[in-house]
Order: C-alpha cells, then sequence, then structure tokens
C-alpha cells in the first residue's frame, strides 16, 4: 500500500513537472546555471593553490638551506636529511651550490659549482642564449661575465686558483650558454658540481641549497621548523618576499571567488523563486480543488517540495558535469594547465541544488498552502 502511495506520488510530481515543462525548464535551466557556476567555481576555489603554487615558482626558490651558525659548509648527507622532511610530490627541485673565487686572465670572478640539472627547475626565470651544460668541462657564464672577457656560446677560456687544498689549478671550459637574469646570476660562471669539485677540490662540501617547493607559506614555515629542529648543521629559511607575496594572491583570489559563488548562489534563488511564484499563481485553481476534495496543506506542500527535489536534482547533475567543463576551460585559458575531476563534487553539487531550490521556493509554497478553496472555486 505504501509503495502504490509513493508511486502515485511520484506520478504526480513528473506529470506535473511535464505539464509546465515550459516553464520548468526555465527552473531547471536556472538551478543547472547556478550550480554550474558553483561546481565550476569550487573547483577552481580548491584548485587555485596548486595553480598559483606552481605559477608562482617560475619566480625561484622560496625555501634556501644554509649552514649552521657554527658550520662553514653543508655536507650531502645532512641536506638530504632535511629534504626528506618534505613531501616529495611538494618538491620542484633542490640545487645544492658551492661558491669560490677564482680568475680568467687575472680578473675575479665568483665561480658557482651547481646541480645544473635541478637550477632548471628552481630558477626558470633565468634566459640561457645557447644551451645548458651537458658534458664535462661545458659551462654557463653570467652576461656581465661574457661581456668583461667577450665571449660567446662556443668559446673557450682557462679559470685560474686555488684549490681546497691551497695548491693551484688551471682549468679550461666551453662556454654553452650565456645567462640573463637582471640580477646578480649575471656576473658568475657556472658549472656542474663534479667540474668544480675536480677543478677545486672539498667533495661532499654544499655552501647553500635553493628549494623550490610547492606549499602554503604556513606549511613552509612549519616545516622549516621542524628541520631547524631536527637537522644537525642546516638552518632551513623561507623566502619570506615569495612566499608572503604567494600568500597574499592567494587569499584575494579564493576571496573573490567566494563572493562571486554567493552571487551567483542569490542571482539563482531569486529567478527560481520567481518561476514558482508564477507557476503557484498559474495552479491557484488546481489547488483550491485538491483542497476541496480534502487535501492537506501538508500534501500541497509535498507536491511542490518533490518538484523542487526533481529541479535540484537534475540541475545539479547538469551543473556537476558542465562545471567541470567550465572549470577546466578557466584554468587552461588563464594558467594553461589542465586540473583533475573530483568526484566528490558531484554529490556536493546536487545537495547544494537541492538546498538551493528548496529555500527559493519556500515563500511560493507557503503561498500555495494559504490558498483558500471556497474563495478560488467562486472565481475571485
Amino acid at each position: 500500500m505504501k509503495m502504490k502511495r509513493y508511486a502515485f506520488y511520484l506520478k504526480m510530481v513528473t506529470s506535473s513537472l511535464i505539464r509546465r515543462r515550459s516553464r520548468m525548464f526555465v527552473a531547471l535551466l536556472a538551478v543547472a546555471v547556478g550550480a554550474t557556476i558553483l561546481s565550476g567555481l569550487i573547483t577552481i576555489y580548491y584548485d587555485i593553490p596548486r595553480q598559483m603554487g606552481k605559477e608562482f615558482r617560475s619566480y625561484g626558490a622560496n625555501l634556501i638551506f644554509i649552514p649552521s651558525e657554527d658550520k662553514s659548509y653543508m655536507d650531502a648527507d645532512s641536506l638530504k636529511k632535511a629534504v626528506s622532511y618534505l613531501s616529495p610530490d611538494d618538491i620542484v627541485g633542490v640545487t645544492p651550490y658551492r661558491y669560490k673565487t677564482v680568475k680568467i686572465n687575472e680578473q675575479p670572478f665568483m665561480a658557482a659549482g651547481a646541480d645544473l640539472a635541478q637550477a632548471a627547475k628552481t630558477s626558470p626565470f633565468w634566459y640561457v642564449s645557447g644551451r645548458w651544460p651537458q658534458k664535462e668541462g661545458e659551462a654557463l657564464i653570467g652576461q656581465e661575465v661574457a661581456d668583461i672577457i667577450r665571449l660567446n656560446a662556443g668559446s673557450q677560456f682557462f679559470i685560474t686558483g686555488m684549490t681546497a687544498n691551497n695548491k693551484p689549478f688551471k682549468r679550461g671550459f666551453t662556454v654553452s650558454g650565456i645567462v640573463q637574469t637582471g640580477g646578480s646570476e649575471e656576473a658568475f660562471i657556472f658549472m656542474s658540481l663534479a667540474d668544480f669539485e675536480n677543478m677545486a677540490g672539498g667533495d661532499n662540501a654544499i655552501d647553500i641549497a635553493e628549494c623550490s617547493v610547492s606549499v602554503s607559506a604556513a606549511e613552509l614555515d612549519r616545516v622549516s621548523k621542524i628541520i631547524n629542529e631536527n637537522v644537525e648543521g642546516v638552518t632551513a629559511r623561507p623566502v619570506k618576499r615569495i612566499s608572503e607575496s604567494e600568500g597574499t594572491v592567494l587569499k584575494k583570489l579564493q576571496s573573490l571567488v567566494y563572493l562571486v559563488t554567493v552571487v551567483i548562489l542569490l542571482l539563482t534563488m531569486i529567478c527560481v523563486a520567481t518561476t514558482m511564484m508564477a507557476a503557484v499563481a498559474e495552479r491557484r485553481r488546481e489547488i483550491g480543488l485538491k483542497k476541496a476534495l480534502g487535501a492537506t496543506n501538508a500534501a500541497i506542500v509535498a507536491e511542490f517540495i518533490g518538484e523542487d527535489v526533481f529541479l535540484g536534482i537534475f540541475g545539479g547533475l547538469l551543473g556537476a558535469a558542465f562545471g567541470f567543463v567550465f572549470a577546466q576551460a578557466v584554468s587552461i585559458n588563464v594558467f594553461a594547465r589542465s586540473i583533475t575531476f573530483q568526484p566528490l563534487l558531484a554529490p556536493i553539487t546536487v545537495f547544494a541544488s537541492i538546498i538551493i531550490t528548496a529555500a527559493a521556493c519556500f515563500i511560493p509554497v507557503r503561498r500555495a498552502a494559504e490558498i483558500d478553496p471556497a474563495i478560488v472555486l467562486r472565481g475571485e
């Protein structure tokens, strides 16, 4: 008996929607558009930190490792232990550096030994005319160095200096490329760590390491504190200029997305409420007749709520699908990167759509319940 009653209720609701399909289509379209914007903006809201984090990584490292106050250098094992406190999924690159003053034609310059493959990741803003070193004996030189000693890509030069054991050395290099950054890097000569150690000695010593990690400023501070407390000989320091700027931009963007979402939801509620108010006015005689035949206010309200739930479910499903398409288009056009679909977002969008339609129909349903059958059936 109860199943028959539910089946009759379902048939009554669906037939009511079908009979007024043009008006209900407008309400469904409003819910679907609102759900699309809601789903898309929520996806963007939670994806912004990842996307913006990748964008900010193009400005360079946001964490550096330096020797502790009682140390003149770090060793590779200590650096490796410090890096182990970072999530591998968040690390963009880690570049250890060694520095030494050398001479070219008796003119002093600063040579830097580095993991150049990682340097390309932590310093993507470097513009290299030529190419990065690919084999032993190749070096990158800064634009300032190239201008002083007049070297070009493919030129050969000799570096002289003293090793870590105070022995003189002379080593030939070939210029693979010229670095332009607009900063201090243009005054350096960059080579691989292996070439640097063969030239100057001092194996396993690291002067500084730059790390580019895709996490929030708060998380960066937390991990830095843990590293400083647990790794001897290494001090981790967030680059505040980058991490704080990133946090400020993220907060503003997320606030903007939140504000737009609220406005869209309000507009959707107004559109649905207006449509349902018109539907109630159109069905006054039908509602009055049902009441005259014994229908209770609860039954009238249940019928309208059923229609609202249908609109919310179908509008939410459409919104979840089109919302991902919308968020994907925004992400590709703004960040030039795709996003991943979040399965949990579909039921959240449907549930939110049901709540929105239910809230929007509060006044229309109340009007329907207040209809007096005697007055309506008299034609007044």
